[in-house]
């Protein structure tokens, strides 16, 4: 048996490989062990293993057990070396076992989407990141920096110029008011957000279900044509591979596809595919399933 996860600092999905087509599919909260503490990822790990063992039976018939699992598949936000350790020391107790790998949520992203052939793999959610993959390895990263430095494209950052263009009049009077008055916020709460309370980039990405809602205007469709022309500017175009397809992972990525396939066509990049969530096809990375009769 193979346990598969994804995982964001918002949410992580488990799907256990039970044999054949079966599987078994769990949601749980966001790990992240550059935020989260030794306690805390303990107690999600805990809480699904515990979960298996009373919700499943194997295909036998007998009682599951963790120590079933041969092979657990973590990709995660923030698991970098040395914050990773924490991560497969919680995994390696709860599934005994099970060798355990835990790599990168990029590394997920590229052979979710790449498979075992070479490409461009990206991140576009509340964050953004992207890297040239071989077919098994990434080889080349171009820095994300954050969402201050960096992290064009991203949630944050799209949440962050918008709202500043809101403020500053930059969009035509009647986006404004219809802004500030979906969200029911003013000038002070905002800066009260942003620059006095936590996670303000979480905040800020808050703001793209309603830019979703509007790309059509105009001025917001302009303005995400420039953003996105610009993430393919500094953090593609530095692999120096246009003959690869660029391909994407992430809910930002999925709500804007129409114009972000425009962006890579007049950066003059091969535009590739998009998946909102890649939890499917890093299985398919990893597990042969037998062919349909």
């Amino acid at each position: 048996m193979k346990l598969i996860v994804d995982s964001g600092s918002t949410k992580t999905a488990w799907r256990l490989w039970l044999g054949g087509t079966r599987f078994h599919d769990v949601e749980t909260v966001g790990i992240n062990p550059v935020r989260d503490d030794l306690a805390s990822i303990q107690r999600v790990v805990g809480l699904v293993a515990r979960g298996f063992e009373s919700d499943l039976l194997l295909p036998s018939g007998a009682p599951f057990s963790t120590a079933a699992v041969d092979e657990v598949f973590f990709y995660g936000a923030g698991c970098i070396a040395p914050y990773s350790e924490s991560v497969w020391c919680c995994l390696s107790d709860a599934f005994p076992q099970a060798k355990v790998s835990v790599e990168s949520d990029l590394l997920g992203a590229a052979r979710a989407l790449c498979g075992r052939e070479e490409g461009i793999a990206c991140i576009l959610g509340t964050g953004s990141n992207s890297c040239l993959y071989d077919g098994e390895r990434i080889v080349e990263n171009v820095s994300p920096l954050g969402w201050i430095l960096g992290d064009e494209g991203s949630g944050a950052v799209l949440g962050r110029l918008f709202v500043g263009n809101v403020l500053k009049r930059q969009f035509h009077p009647a986006l404004c008011r219809s802004f500030l008055k979906y969200h029911r916020l003013t000038l002070e709460e905002i800066i009260e957000r942003v620059y006095r309370q936590p996670q303000a980039n979480r905040f800020l990405a808050s703001f793209v279900p309603f830019i979703a809602n509007v790309q059509d205007d105009h001025d917001v469709r302009k303005f995400l044509l420039r953003e996105f022309r610009s993430f393919f500017k500094r953090n593609v175009a530095g692999y120096k591979r246009p003959d690869l397809p660029v391909n994407f992972v992430g809910g930002v990525a999925g709500a804007f596809e129409k114009i972000l396939k425009e962006a890579a066509e007049r950066e003059r990049f091969i535009f590739g595919i998009v998946e909102r969530s890649p939890i499917e096809r890093i299985c398919s990375y990893h597990i042969d399933l037998p062919a349909a009769e």
